[in-house]
């Protein structure tokens, strides 16, 4: 079985001197800023997608009051300034968190902070008026399922507590689904299908990440490669693909930042990373945008104004690299998007799981026809003893073929002649009368 993990991030502690990276060192493969932390009015400044990506027009017509958007990851701390008040509830499938799902699980700060980082980016308040994180749907609530990715310590394995995490969700009015985690595979276990296809039909639209190939995914994983998901790429500050930090498939429906974004983490503080992790709660927040401005589309119709409003950007789309093309938060919410055509995300699913889950026939054997095996004789066989007597005698066969058909010619040629005989004689009579 493949393992579980979240689409693992580099993330640098913040210094007060934004821009500017002091003291750094290299902490298990993430570079950490030994530095004060910064203030909560800067970091408002860092957060270049909001504009660059059309949140903040897109802020003119909805928040994504009303919408609730599930995270499946490692926890949410819901402490944190920026998150108070977002959470609304929230379940443990691990074993190793809080029933409420808020006590972030992780062997590891930077595990453990994942969570935290995706939902401020989803759905952070800021700390005032212009300061603090604030997410791209500030007013979304937040339901905090938290998973063990890959630790031993929990019973319940990945693949289980994945799909546990999506039925609860569905069943505690989850939206949205944010899924920053890859099981770094393309393939997903046969218990996915029907929590996955749950969803699907419950109007839930679910967002997964497209992997990062800086930690070794350079091709898509599921849950990105299950038909009826948005999965998103990265790019780059510069709008281009970001090829550290995004993989590439043919499964990919938009491209969204992944590269040097803020993350709330658990405890306060903030944290630069990098990653489609990042990239996939800004879609996640933009699908919420459209909920809530469109709240009589149906899940698969929601999809498709993230998808036909996207950017190509000068590239050829679709790509399996750019999708569709960058998201454009504004032009999804309040543009013209043509109508829908095509199956729905439960379609599609259903559809591959008719395809490639048939069931196994079991064909009984059947007995092999027997073959009579030649006997070959070790010598040359005797001759019969020649009896002069017996070979006049009749047998079987001239009784048959000969002796009786003779005998029948020869009663019928005595018939004959005895008629005969009589004729004449009677003709004979006649004349001397």
């Amino acid at each position: 079985m493949a393992a579980l993990s979240r689409v693992t991030p580099s993330w640098r502690r913040m210094g007060a001197a934004i821009g500017v990276l002091l003291a750094m060192s290299v902490v298990g493969g993430s570079v950490v800023l030994d530095a004060p932390p910064a203030r909560a009015d800067q970091i408002r400044d860092l957060e270049y997608w909001l504009a660059d990506y059309g949140f903040t027009e897109a802020w003119n017509t909805t928040r994504g009051a009303g919408v609730t958007i599930a995270v499946i990851d490692t926890g949410v701390d819901s402490t944190v300034a920026e998150l108070s008040g977002a959470v609304v509830g929230g379940a443990d499938v691990s074993g190793l968190g809080s029933p409420g799902g808020q006590t972030p699980v992780g062997s590891d700060k930077q595990d453990s902070g994942h969570g935290t980082m995706v939902a401020s980016l989803l759905a952070g308040r800021g700390t005032g008026e212009g300061t603090g994180m604030i997410g791209v749907a500030p007013e979304a609530d937040i339901l905090s399922v938290s998973v063990a990715f890959g630790d031993s310590a929990s019973t319940v394995s990945n693949d289980d507590q994945i799909a546990e995490g999506i039925r609860w969700a569905v069943d505690n009015g989850a939206d949205v689904i944010n899924m920053s985690l890859t099981r770094n595979t393309l393939f997903w276990p046969e218990s996915w299908d029907s929590a996955f296809l749950y969803a699907f039909e419950h109007d839930v639209v679910v967002v997964a990440a497209a992997g990062n190939r800086g930690s070794g995914t350079t091709e898509v994983g599921a849950p990105a490669t299950i038909p009826g998901v948005l999965t998103v790429a990265g790019v780059d500050r510069e709008k281009t693909a970001s090829f550290d930090a995004s993989s590439q498939g043919i499964t990919i429906s938009v491209a969204a930042p992944s590269e040097q974004l803020v993350g709330a983490v658990p405890g306060g503080g903030y944290v630069l990373w990098d990653g489609t992790s990042a990239a996939a709660p800004l879609v996640s927040g933009l699908v919420a945008l459209v909920r809530a401005a469109h709240p009589n589309l149906d899940a698969a119709e929601v999809m498709s104004r993230v998808i036909e409003s996207a950017n190509p950007n000068g590239q050829t789309t679709p790509s399996p690299i750019y999708g569709n093309g960058l998201i454009d938060a504004n032009a999804a919410v309040t543009g013209w998007v043509p109508t829908m055509t095509g199956q729905t995300p439960a379609e599609l699913l259903q559809e591959w799981i008719h395809l490639h889950r048939r069931a196994e026939i079991e064909v009984q054997p059947t007995e092999a026809p027997s073959v009579a095996e030649p006997t070959i004789p070790s010598e040359d066989p005797v001759p019969p003893t020649q009896d002069i007597a017996s070979a006049w005698l009749p047998t079987q066969l001239t009784l048959t073929y000969i002796t009786l058909p003779l005998a029948v010619l020869v009663g019928f040629g005595i018939l004959l002649g005895l008629l005969g005989i009589g004729a004449t004689r009677h003709i004979k009579r006649i004349r001397r009368k």
